[in-house]
């Protein structure tokens, strides 16, 4: 599937627009006006497939630059960024300070981290220039400082449970095939019923469920959360799913 950065549909587009300025070159004085020409028309987009446009500077950079090369389309490719994947407008005091800022406040947003060291650049020099918001969020991201929630109680086996999800994978579906594990549980309804006896009552709704493919086996509401009830629901997923490992 073509993506954004298609090198080569970029250099074929390219080299199409300036291809007749190379093959019939322009009368001295009438390379201004064929490049406005071709300014002024629209061409399609080699990945989206809609209307573009190119500027004058753009269309005359790839005009020389095709003329003067061996390989004109190869000369037209995207070509990639020496610093790509790299920061460079984050000093090595503003790293430093993002690493020290991050691990206090873990459950900021980026914008309020953001929003911090720009005060900090104003009472510290070392950290300036201060980067974009956009360079912030994509260094962040780069280094895995994604926002935590905070646990709702600050106790130490709460401390514990969040100190166990940020070492360890936890999987949301633990069963490997389907019909190897089942769950079930009461919902209780929201809405109060009335019965035949004139008696209101709260229902609730008993779901069996597939750990693997979400498949519902079973889905019934009752009156009462007994173990009857519990035992006449599961044994209708049985009858309609079969034993599951």
């Amino acid at each position: 599937m073509p993506t954004e950065h298609d090198p080569d549909r970029w250099a074929l587009l390219r080299f199409a627009i300036i291809g007749p300025l190379l093959a019939a070159p322009p009368p001295r004085g009438e390379l201004a006006k064929a490049i406005g020409a071709l300014m002024a028309k629209d061409w399609t987009h080699p990945v989206e497939g809609t209307p573009i446009r190119f500027g004058f500077s753009t269309l005359q950079r790839w005009y020389y630059a095709a003329r003067q090369a061996e390989d004109p389309i190869g000369v037209l490719r995207r070509q990639p960024r020496e610093d790509a994947g790299r920061f460079r407008t984050l000093s090595v005091a503003l790293i430093r300070a993002i690493e020290v800022q991050y691990k206090a406040h873990s459950g900021w947003t980026v914008q309020l981290h953001y929003d911090n060291l720009a005060v900090l650049a104003e009472e510290n020099p070392a950290l300036c220039p201060l980067p974009s918001y956009a360079t912030l969020r994509r260094y962040m991201k780069a280094l895995g400082y994604h926002r935590k929630r905070r646990p709702k109680r600050d106790t130490p086996g709460a401390r514990l449970a969040e100190q166990r999800l940020d070492q360890r994978e936890v999987r949301s579906y633990e069963a490997e095939y389907v019909h190897g594990l089942w769950h079930l549980d009461f919902h209780h309804g929201s809405r109060r019923v009335l019965t035949a006896t004139g008696r209101w009552v709260t229902p609730l709704l008993l779901c069996i469920i597939d750990d693997h493919s979400r498949l519902i086996c079973h889905l019934q509401w009752y009156l009462a959360e007994t173990t009857e009830v519990l035992v006449h629901g599961f044994c209708q997923a049985l009858q309609k799913r079969g034993l599951p490992r």
